[in-house]
């Protein structure tokens, strides 16, 4: 979809509350926080989004440390940043999966999905450094995101299943209140949550929810449930930032071809 097509359908479903004379309501009739919200009164999701943190690098606490080639410098260098983890704790593995996830650790530089330009998945793909933009309309939601132009659709009508997994699984939406809470299911279990080797199965659940705290901020929560490798549910929690500069788009990203002489070299056919 164009900037300019997307412009289109925004400028036609978003009307401000503040323009209409609404003053919306928060749970249990408390007043809420003015948002600008859609023709149906739903908060105004539209936009580009980004988080700003050190999710991607790791989900956990970590500290500073050296990138993986001293050629680099600091440029390569990981920084540090502090737990997204619901009470600042750690992922709640099961032994075998705690080892495991160490295992993809020592070995990121050719595990990694996104060394390879493969789809981020859920969470995932909503605090990588990359912007992302939301089109809203009362029958569907689009999630477009920057990063390997990824996309989902978020169906906002009857639940349905998916007819297959996939990397960026499938996404039932419903409002609770002023919250946009997104169950997504069918995943393929090949996503990482993040460079430090935190991993997915095909069993893994996810419920997110998408606050709009004001005009400029969604409270972006996600909770993470799969019994292969968790020995209960567990959250994180982000906030996301609206771009708000002149003419701010989404730019390409198609790193399929930065990662083919990594995956692919090695079948070129040698000439002496």
């Amino acid at each position: 979809m164009t900037a300019a097509g997307v412009a289109a359908v925004v400028s036609l479903i978003v009307i401000p509350a503040v323009l209409r004379g609404q003053a919306p309501a928060g749970r249990g009739g408390a007043p809420a926080a003015r948002v600008p919200r859609t023709a149906d009164g739903k908060p105004n999701l539209n936009g580009i989004w980004q988080t700003f943190g050190g999710a991607n690098w790791n989900l956990e606490d970590h500290g500073a440390s050296a990138g993986p080639f001293f050629q680099e410098g600091a440029i390569g260098a990981v920084p540090a940043g502090q737990s997204v983890v619901e009470g600042g704790g750690d992922i709640p593995y099961t032994p075998a999966a705690l080892a495991k996830r160490n295992e993809n650790a020592r070995n990121r530089l050719t595990l990694d999905p996104e060394v390879k330009c493969y789809m981020p998945g859920i969470p995932r793909a909503n605090y990588m450094p990359y912007p992302f933009q939301i089109v809203q309309s009362p029958q569907n939601i689009l999630f477009a995101y920057e990063y390997a132009s990824a996309n989902r659709v978020v169906n906002m009508g009857k639940p349905t299943e998916a007819p297959v997994d996939s990397w960026m699984g499938w996404s039932n939406g419903k409002w609770e209140g002023d919250t946009l809470v997104v169950d997504v299911t069918g995943m393929n279990g090949n996503a990482w949550l993040d460079r430090a080797g935190n991993y997915t199965t095909d069993a893994t659940h996810v419920v997110e929810r998408f606050t709009l705290t004001d005009a400029d901020h969604i409270n972006y929560e996600a909770t993470i449930e799969d019994a292969k490798l968790f020995t209960k549910p567990w959250k994180i929690q982000t906030t996301l930032y609206k771009h708000m500069e002149k003419n701010f788009q989404l730019l390409e990203f198609k790193c399929v071809e930065f990662a083919e002489e990594m995956l692919y070299g090695h079948l070129r056919k040698r000439y002496n």
